[in-house]
């Protein structure tokens, strides 16, 4: 007869490595906790840069339309007031809004999930004039107040 040993991990081996597990998740749960906020500011940042693009091409199609009257993009009517879309058509420029919800009647662009909705939102305001092109407010403040134009409140 032969004689079969048992393999495996003691007790105290295994306790060993759940005290260092243990260890290593209270330094990294500290984290991760801002990570939602984090990606928040970065969707409205990215949500920017979408808007100002979008308003660039409406822009550049309604000059080489002839600069008079609404355009059309990809059979959406796009209505343009001083040369820039309006804010109630911006968002059938934008593909994809799905994370946002999107109020067409003040142009604000507020973060699905957003804790304080007050201060967290990207705003287009129509351009005033056709020298004066359209402005993106971060949480009310205007991209001059906001010095290098990045969202940085937390939200």
């Amino acid at each position: 007869m032969s004689r079969h040993s048992q393999r495996g991990f003691t007790l105290i081996e295994l306790v060993v490595v759940i005290v260092i597990l243990g260890i290593l998740a209270a330094f990294a749960v500290p984290k991760f906790m801002g990570l939602e906020t984090r990606a928040r500011i970065a969707s409205l940042n990215a949500m920017s840069g979408t808007l100002r693009s979008s308003a660039a091409m409406a822009h550049g199609v309604w000059l080489a339309q002839g600069s008079t009257g609404n355009i059309s993009v990809e059979g959406k009517t796009v209505t343009m007031v001083n040369g820039y879309p309006d804010k109630a058509s911006l968002g059938n420029l934008i593909q994809d809004i799905s994370g946002y919800t999107y109020t067409a009647t003040d142009g604000k662009f507020v973060p699905k999930g957003a804790t304080t909705t007050a201060t967290c939102y990207i705003q287009y305001v129509n351009a005033t004039s056709a020298t004066a092109p359209y402005t993106i407010n971060y949480s009310g403040k205007t991209t001059a107040a906001a010095a290098d134009g990045i969202y940085k409140t937390a939200c």
